[in-house]
């Protein structure tokens, strides 16, 4: 990668990690065995997002919970069933909207704990592994679709659900789609392609279409991007586990920062919040520990589902 300038380097600060009363030890599960290698593993924690109240909440991917934890890092349980839930966006003010690995989508009641099916088929077949999801401000949800997809089986999918209730089919070519994000002004969409290492750059055409995609960021490493965020100057920030960073890349896909995490390379997914949207928290997902760092710039507006009002 060669850069005219060199990008600012920083590191970010643990804010809080999973209590041990929460922490599963010597618990093995279908999850851990697939997807690290049999390791041990006492929470997996992803899919982070904030409520209005600014409690944020977490997903633990093996053991099916989801945590909320409170401005001061307190943590208390908010959900537990035999899913494997990763990215989660609310649907309205008090249900969590979640990409379920082995239910499809799924709402998840933050009051109560309910858990209901949102949509766990597509014409009678079951997803291969949804992964990550978010909102426009017109209610249409994108969500990707990654199983076990990888350069071996360039067939992962990207989904947009309309609040009609019609399911479109945008990509089916993608080898291990993550993480997605949206443009300030909501016309790009940039998906996380684990497996080839790269974001693409997805235009989405006033027809519904898709044209034109292209491979926006290419980084390197043992696993590649996972979650995106995107600020309010348009910079599109990337969670890189593997290499335990934040890639914070201008226009020109030119990383202008480069963020460190302090507690291990399983940096996997980011979210803005505090009062301005400038402090950026991210999960590092194998220590089971909350980073946060304080930006220039705010994160774009988070949206909720078309029921929200």
């Amino acid at each position: 990668m060669f850069l005219l300038q060199a990008p600012e380097i920083r590191g970010c600060e643990v804010f809080t990690r999973l209590p041990e009363r929460f922490r599963r030890t010597g618990v093995r599960t279908a999850w851990a065995e697939a997807n690290r290698g049999g390791a041990p593993t006492d929470s997996f924690l992803e899919g982070p997002v904030f409520d209005a109240d600014g409690h944020l909440y977490v997903t633990d991917i093996p053991f099916g919970r989801i945590f909320r934890i409170d401005p001061q890092g307190q943590w208390s349980l908010v959900a537990e069933w035999d899913g494997e839930p990763n990215g989660a966006k609310f649907l309205n003010a008090r249900e969590l909207l979640v990409t379920d690995y082995r239910h499809g989508l799924t709402a998840v009641d933050v009051m109560t704990g309910a858990v209901r099916p949102y949509l766990e088929r597509r014409n009678s077949e079951r997803f291969k592994g949804v992964n990550d999801l978010i909102f426009d401000s017109r209610g249409n949800l994108y969500f990707t679709d990654q199983g076990q997809t990888g350069l071996h089986d360039p067939s992962g999918r990207l989904y947009r659900l309309r609040p009609s209730g019609q399911l479109d089919l945008l990509l089916a070519n993608v080898p291990s789609p993550n993480g997605v994000a949206l443009s300030p002004d909501e016309r790009v969409l940039y998906l996380a392609v684990t497996r080839a290492n790269q974001v693409w750059r997805v235009p989405l055409m006033d027809d519904g279409s898709v044209a034109k995609v292209s491979a926006f960021f290419t980084s390197h490493g043992p696993s590649g991007p996972d979650g995106l965020a995107v600020d309010e100057a348009g910079r599109v920030l990337v969670a890189n586990p593997g290499l335990g960073r934040v890639w914070v890349l201008d226009a020109l896909a030119e990383p202008a920062q480069v963020l460190l995490s302090p507690a291990g390379r399983s940096l996997t997914n980011l979210a803005f919040g505090g009062a301005d949207r400038r402090t950026l928290y991210c999960t590092e997902s194998v220590s089971g520990s909350i980073l946060r760092i304080t930006l220039d710039r705010a994160g774009l507006p988070i949206h909720r589902g078309p029921s929200a009002g």
